[in-house]
């Protein structure tokens, strides 16, 4: 049974319910993190990042014909995990933010949901303390997005690398348990037989 997190006019409330209603975990963590994520305290914008824990969207990169997958480094967290962020302002639709974060951290302009637009993960990861906030939580709901020309990749910015790796070289790359667990659900889904067409 879905757990409603507010009535209609909370837009963002009511974006991540629907998003979260069609969601499957799939192991108990993932769960709990889930269930975390709509207990967030009613009345506070859940994308807010004055709140301890907020959601986040997020993206692994895809180019399904080579099955390799796009990692960036990320300095704050000092590891190659996958791109994605905080909502802007106004923002509700957390796939909309993973495209608008992937394309700004990628330059890729061609990224679309693969295989659809369904979310992957929901993870709940720690955030270290920097000198503009305390150290807090993500609550970070996952897509996955392909890209048809990776050559066009480029970083952000000069310390935000990125690199096009197949699914074993990117598991062996990240430090993250949770990101290495999003590898494996795409490795699964590159596997996948192509459905009819």
């Amino acid at each position: 049974m879905s757990v409603h997190m507010s009535g209609p006019a909370d837009p963002a409330r009511t974006h991540l319910a629907r998003v979260l209603d069609r969601f499957r975990p799939r192991t108990p963590a993932e769960a709990a993190d889930v269930e975390r994520v709509r207990a967030l305290p009613p009345g506070a914008d859940p994308w807010a990042r004055s709140e301890p824990l907020h959601v986040t969207a997020s993206a692994l990169i895809v180019h399904p014909p080579t099955a390799r997958v796009l990692l960036r480094w990320h300095a704050r967290q000092r590891a190659w995990i996958q791109v994605g962020g905080h909502a802007d302002p106004g923002e509700t639709d957390p796939l909309a933010v993973a495209l608008r974060e992937g394309a700004e951290e990628t330059g890729l302009r061609d990224l679309t949901p693969w295989p659809d637009p369904g979310l992957v993960q929901v993870a709940v990861v720690p955030v270290p303390a920097a000198p503009h906030e305390p150290a807090h939580e993500h609550a970070d709901l996952r897509f996955l997005l392909a890209t048809r020309t990776p050559e066009a990749a480029v970083p952000e910015k000069p310390d935000a690398p990125l690199r096009w790796l197949p699914v074993e070289e990117a598991r062996a790359l990240t430090t993250e348990p949770n990101v290495r667990e999003l590898l494996s659900r795409t490795a699964r889904l590159f596997d996948a037989p192509s459905p009819p067409g």
